[in-house]
């Protein structure tokens, strides 16, 4: 039985989502236990709405509720968290394999790191989303928001933890890394991402093919983007906008006169595959890699078939062995000696 904690009072639309995820989660998966933080009237108020097996579900009642607007050092310090729950239950037990919220970002990182901790030699752990590219496969974008201002080994790190994850989650055989900048040249980027080039390009255990730009995360060839948080978050946002700006003008016209409305007729199986493709949210959310367990956050407006698929995630990832995959990789690098000072 896979155990996993869910943040059940984090995101916009928390408790309802939450819950109803967690029912969808254990109705697909018959070796699925779930722990549920959070304030228990709450949650019971949503799951007298479904059926589900009682058996493998519990609640954890916490008062307070961390959001969007409270300071994350200070929140995961003084509140009673469902979040701060979760951490600390997922840190004391060893039964429990993972942990899913869509709460606030700042917040996961801080008790990541300070209530969960690293893995050994990690120097900060990293945002991972599994972004759809052009060859019906996905690229890892490593990071994509926790860290804004990074150091090459640091960067270094997220092309070895992007890599595991490619690699165990995905079954992407010897995934290729590319280093995100302004573009392909060697010389390319600010005096942060020349430097790093210089390491990646020296690591073993990775395949490392240059530098890519912003298109490339999408269309190139690489299985790997790393990159820094803030230019991560940008790429990732710009994406996502992208994506809901097509299908806002596909949905605009295909309703613009009666012949778009019979041309949508005969296309909808193409769009349809196509939105299926390009949806964002089919793998639920990030996984925060480097920690010592499993833990994925969601986006903060995840609906209950994102939180299910983020569970399903959460799950599979365990399975596989992620954390003992990147261990193993890290004993193929001395980012002392490959780094000798940090710059």
């Amino acid at each position: 039985m896979v155990k996993i904690l869910v943040d059940a009072m984090g995101g916009d639309n928390a408790p309802a989502a939450t819950v109803q995820g967690s029912v969808l989660a254990l109705e697909k998966d018959k070796d699925l236990y779930l722990v549920l933080t959070g304030r228990q009237a709450d949650i019971e108020a949503e799951l007298k709405k479904y059926k589900y097996d009682k058996s493998r579900l519990e609640i954890v009642d916490c008062p307070d509720v961390i959001d969007m607007n409270d300071i994350p050092t200070e929140a995961i310090k003084r509140k009673q968290s469902s979040l701060v729950a979760g951490f600390w239950k997922l840190k004391k037990e060893d039964d429990l394999c993972a942990l899913v919220t869509a709460g606030s970002t700042g917040a996961t990182i801080v008790g990541g790191q300070l209530i969960l901790g690293r893995i050994r030699g990690i120097k900060r752990p990293a945002l991972c989303p599994a972004i759809p590219n052009s060859r019906g496969r996905v690229t890892m974008l490593c990071d994509c928001g926790a860290n804004a201002e990074c150091k090459p080994v640091m960067l270094c790190q997220f092309a070895v933890l992007a890599s595991a994850y490619a690699e165990v989650g995905f079954g992407i055989s010897s995934p290729k890394v590319g280093l995100l900048s302004n573009g392909t040249e060697e010389h390319k980027g600010d005096p942060l991402h020349q430097e790093t080039y210089k390491y990646l390009s020296k690591m073993q255990g990775i395949d490392f093919i240059g530098n890519i730009e912003g298109r490339d995360i999408m269309l190139g060839e690489c299985d790997v983007a790393v990159a820094d948080g803030f230019s991560g978050n940008i790429a990732l946002k710009s994406m996502e906008g992208c994506g809901k700006l097509v299908l806002g003008v596909m949905k605009k016209e295909f309703s613009s006169s009666l012949s778009s409305k019979i041309g949508y007729l005969f296309m909808r199986k193409a769009i349809r595959n196509m939105r299926g493709q390009l949806d964002f949210e089919k793998f639920g959310g990030a996984l925060l890699l480097g920690l010592k367990k499993v833990v994925v956050k969601s986006h903060g407006s995840s609906k209950a078939s994102t939180i299910a698929a983020s569970i399903e995630n959460a799950a599979n990832i365990y399975r596989k062995g992620l954390v003992p995959a990147v261990e193993k990789k890290l004993e193929n690098v001395d980012f002392d000696t490959l780094i000798p000072e940090e710059i």
